[in-house]
């Protein structure tokens, strides 16, 4: 096993999401630092209040574990409350996390100079937090990608503000759009494997996915030119995937979509990217930027699998039912697995250079 612990390059921060999806106690987030910090991973928390960070933060593998907050997605940053509170975790936490995430806005589209001031307020008060961390605005609400790129060529020249491109995102917008030119009024990700009408449109729902790619290199490539850092949201994904959330993406490079009829001899149907692709977003991120400059978080939810637990059953000695547990093991492996693929990606890489 690869491991940054083993290797003799410089390596961008790698991290994962580091939560409870799982119904259990805080055995399961203990699990999650073991394995976290037996695979080197820093961690992505999701936090509305300060209060909630400062509980999760407990868990994290060690006090140098890079760490971001995710924050609520409803912050409005138009509103003095959502910068209020923006900066209330920038302050309390500038010391134990490198970066804060939030949504971008469908005001955008509308108030665009609005949304630009209020990201340079924000930008004024973090200046005088000595060792503030960065806010990344993530794609996240379907903004054409020209006007989201806008974004960020305006605001160059704030220091601790720039993008978080999450590429599963940036490939499921990209493939609607493609796929309604040819069926207007239709939205691909209402589609399911049993639709009766899939067999019929399976050609042009490929051909939308196979163009999420060029979409997501498209924006790292004009992203990555205004050489500030970016941060990543790394999982994949495929319009006829349906979690029990009822969304699309946040998958595994290793997942395939399984589909009850033939297509191209196969009856699955590879997700946006794979491994191929990952390795592609990757290589491009660390030739625009250096790995100095990137960071990446494999934001992939749980999926149906149990794994035992090991040397680790020791936490869960005073439970009964250990399905739970070793269902937060089988999620923690499949981090691991697709965190082996982004330390591949990135060793070819740093080789080559």
């Amino acid at each position: 096993m690869l491991s940054r612990k083993n290797n003799p390059f410089s390596f961008p921060p790698f991290l994962a999401l580091f939560q409870k999806r799982i119904d259990g106690d805080d055995a399961l987030l203990r699990l999650a630092g073991l394995r976290f910090k037996e695979a080197g991973l820093g961690t992505e928390f999701y936090a509305e209040t300060p209060m909630e960070l400062e509980g999760i933060l407990r868990f994290r593998p060690t006090p140098e574990t890079p760490a971001v907050a995710h924050l609520d997605r409803a912050i409005n940053v138009l509103e003095e409350e959502g910068r209020n509170l923006i900066m209330d975790f920038m302050r309390r936490f500038k010391d134990q996390v490198f970066g804060f995430v939030i949504h971008d806005q469908v005001e955008i589209r509308t108030r665009f100079d609005d949304y630009l001031g209020a990201l340079r307020e924000v930008a004024s008060t973090a200046k005088k937090v000595q060792g503030c961390p960065y806010l990344f605005v993530e794609y996240a609400v379907g903004l054409k990608f020209d006007l989201f790129i806008k974004i960020f060529k305006a605001i160059e020249d704030l220091e601790r503000v720039s993008a978080c491109i999450d590429i599963g995102h940036v490939g499921l917008w990209q493939a609607r759009a493609v796929y309604l030119r040819d069926h207007p009024d239709k939205d691909i990700c209402a589609l399911a494997p049993h639709d009766p009408e899939l067999p019929n449109v399976i050609e042009d729902v490929q051909g939308a996915v196979r163009t999420a790619l060029d979409a997501v290199l498209h924006v790292i490539q004009a992203l990555g030119g205004l050489a500030k850092p970016l941060h990543f949201h790394l999982h994949d994904g495929h319009p006829l995937s349906t979690s029990p959330l009822g969304i699309s993406d946040h998958l595994s490079f290793l997942d395939e979509i399984s589909i009850p009829f033939e297509h191209n001899n196969r009856r699955s149907l590879a997700p946006m990217f794979g491994p191929s692709g990952l390795s592609r977003i990757i290589t491009l991120a660390l030739e625009l930027l250096g790995p100095e400059r990137v960071s990446f978080t494999l934001e992939i939810h749980p999926s149906e699998g149990r794994l035992p637990l090991g040397d680790a059953s020791y936490l869960f000695d005073h439970w009964k039912d250990k399905t739970n547990a070793e269902r937060m093991n089988y999620w923690l492996w499949i981090l691991d697995q697709n965190h082996q693929l982004v330390l591949e990606a990135c060793k070819r890489n740093l080789e080559a250079l």
